[in-house]
């Protein structure tokens, strides 16, 4: 439950006019006492899935065969998703995608040459990580103190491309050569003391069950039983998912990555390898480092950097899985191909941001096929567009985009997606109330 609770550890309400011409767009295209319930939902910034799934109990109840007319549901009309997606921050809420539509229908759609490695293209990516890094650590010792914010910003997503291009070598997507793309996955880890092998077992896990119930180790919403569990976790939930949320794969980092017993008999060699390579950098290179600069010198070109890393990492993570009409859903109802088309989301990040962190954004194709290199992206992200472009949800990152993020998206609800703490806790909340107050509608 403690991994599970720091994977998620990563409301908004728009002005009243445009609440109000959403509202009336569901009036519009909810027949009946349908409109009713969507009516209420939107209320709360929420959506049509509904589902339930529960470890805890089960209940049985008898069938009673009756003919039912299934109504129609807003997110089916264009006009309502376009009125949604302005209202959450997004360019395209893509319309729901069809049951029988298979993850192999859209792999097969794609070009067999976004498949393939380049070895020049690979170390290409190094060589820009590398230097990146190494220009920001010069920025660093060079800035005036009032300069350091954007050294820091700087070096902190450089260091974010280390991370991808281990990502890659996990996903065997670097190099032909497998003991490459370990050694070069281990050492691109190692800056940030990030232990490969136990990452890449949790990641694979993640991909293989992307916004899962339960199963799916990169995140999980908030269950209202941990909520309401005791105040003091409630309240620190409620922190970790509103004003420290952009921070919080610290605690998944933390948690998940160093207990042996969180991994199969089959995995902990591999992970007892690098958790000793983490350690020695830990023991050997902090040391050097204070040796060499001083106490506030580690926290000027280590920490710092290290902090910004997390916070695209962070960040990268929730917009690609988490919108308020995105569902998690329960493994009897989980389908591979909406979670990893329809349910990913693609954002574009200033173009130095892209550049550093090699085009981790755009990440739709990156679910529908590990396999495909972070220099193929773009190719791939456009056959997508050509061939299921109405099923993508596309968004340009704001921080009015992340308002919604982090003020709505909390507490699991089997009929809304999420509820919003403040509607739970109300006296709790005051850390969301503030986020609202603070963060931008448009920017």
């Amino acid at each position: 439950m403690a991994c599970r609770l720091a994977d998620s550890m990563f409301l908004f309400t728009g002005p009243h006019q445009k609440q109000i011409r959403i509202q009336r767009m569901a009036a519009h295209y909810s027949p009946g006492t349908s409109f009713l319930k969507w009516d209420g939902l939107l209320q709360k910034g929420i959506k049509r899935q509904q589902f339930s799934y529960s470890k805890r109990r089960t209940n049985f109840v008898q069938a009673v065969a009756i003919p039912v007319t299934p109504s129609p549901s807003p997110l089916d009309t264009a006009e309502y998703r376009e009125q949604l997606a302005e209202s959450y921050g997004f360019r395209q809420i893509g319309e729901p995608l069809p049951d029988n539509v298979t993850l192999k229908d859209v792999v097969d759609t794609l070009p067999k040459e976004v498949f393939e490695i380049n070895d020049a293209k690979s170390w290409k990516s190094v060589l820009i990580s590398v230097t990146s890094y190494a220009l920001g650590l010069v920025m660093i010792s060079k800035s005036p103190w009032y300069l350091l914010p954007l050294a820091w910003a700087w070096t902190g997503t450089a260091v974010t491309g280390l991370f991808v291009i281990g990502h890659d070598c996990a996903h065997k997507s670097f190099s032909r050569n497998k003991l490459v793309e370990d050694i070069v996955g281990t050492l691109a880890f190692l800056p940030l003391i990030y232990p490969y092998e136990p990452w890449r077992f949790k990641h694979e896990r993640h991909h293989a069950k992307t916004n899962m119930l339960f199963e799916d180790t990169a995140w999980q919403p908030v269950w209202k039983e941990e909520f309401d569990s005791s105040t003091t976790l409630r309240k620190a939930i409620i922190i970790g998912y509103g004003p420290l949320r952009p921070w919080m794969s610290i605690a998944h980092w933390l948690v998940c990555h160093f207990d042996l017993k969180k991994f199969r008999s089959n995995e902990v060699k591999r992970v007892k390898i690098s958790l000793a390579c983490v350690f020695a950098f830990m023991f050997i290179g902090w040391p050097f480092i204070i040796w060499k600069t001083g106490i506030i010198g580690w926290v000027k070109y280590w920490l710092m950097p290290w902090l910004g890393y997390h916070f695209w990492m962070s960040t990268f993570t929730m917009v690609h899985h988490t919108a308020p009409h995105i569902p998690f859903k329960s493994p009897d109802e989980w389908n591979a191909a909406q979670a990893q088309l329809n349910g990913t989301v693609h954002c574009d990040y200033p173009r130095w941001v892209e550049i550093l962190c090699h085009d981790i954004n755009v990440h739709i194709p990156h679910h529908i096929s590990s396999r495909i290199p972070s220099y193929n992206l773009r190719a791939a992200h456009k056959s997508i567009q050509d061939n299921w472009g109405k099923y993508l949800n596309e968004a340009t990152w704001s921080w009015r985009l992340m308002k919604t993020i982090m003020t709505l998206c909390h507490v699991y609800d089997k009929e809304q997606n999420y509820v919003p703490f403040d509607q739970l806790a109300p006296e709790d909340s005051q850390p969301v109330g503030f986020l609202k107050k603070v963060m931008p509608d448009y920017a």
